[in-house]
């Protein structure tokens, strides 16, 4: 895990503003923690699918890495999430968007490259794509495209934390052969510890 004292003292803060405004304001479409407690140079996002768009309704989860170097050079964003969307890379999760290659400046900053991302997801640009297959059919079959970016987000695009619950639920089930019900009730109860549920699942307690 990378030493939080090598991140310049600017990302603790804008981590801390991203993470205010989230408190304060259940409806801003980003939001951020940390991969692993302490440790600033690596945070996972979220942002939320654009309204009248295909990815409407969608929960998309990038990754970022936040160099030694930050601000005077960009953090290393991909989407964790797949997106069907040329500026995307549909195996990789890479983006192609120029604030976070030669048009970045020091004047940025994490939110702004997160806000710059969902603005993405409105306006593609197929001109300067990232994946050439899915540029290729946003140019030529736009509807086609439209269909198969609405079923991905609906596939893939879910609340993480609601993803994980669901799988923590099941690997209980699994372990205990009770049914879902009691795996919700007992993961609740412990803080959705999945080991501290099942054993007391198989000890009996009621």
């Amino acid at each position: 895990m990378a030493s939080s004292t090598r991140v310049n003292p600017r990302v603790p803060k804008e981590f801390g503003k991203i993470t205010k405004e989230q408190q304060n304001n259940s409806n801003i479409p980003i939001s951020v923690r940390l991969k692993n407690q302490g440790d600033f140079s690596h945070w996972k996002a979220c942002i939320q699918g654009p309204d009248d768009t295909p990815y409407a309704g969608g929960r998309f989860t990038i990754d970022i890495v936040i160099p030694g170097q930050y601000p005077f050079c960009p953090p290393k964003m991909k989407f964790d999430t797949k997106v069907w969307h040329p500026n995307i890379s549909s195996q990789t999760g890479a983006i192609c968007l120029d604030i976070l290659k030669g048009e970045w400046s020091p004047a940025l900053t994490i939110r702004t490259a997160l806000l710059s991302l969902q603005a993405l997801l409105s306006t593609p640009e197929p001109d300067d794509p990232q994946d050439a297959v899915v540029a290729s059919q946003y140019r030529t079959k736009l509807e086609e495209f439209k269909k198969n970016a609405r079923n991905w987000t609906k596939l893939y695009a879910k609340d993480p934390e609601e993803s994980e619950k669901q799988a923590k639920i099941n690997q209980v089930m699994s372990l205990t052969t009770c049914d879902r019900e009691k795996a919700d009730l007992y993961l609740a109860r412990y803080g959705w510890d999945q080991n501290t549920a099942v054993d007391k699942i198989l000890s009996g307690e009621n």
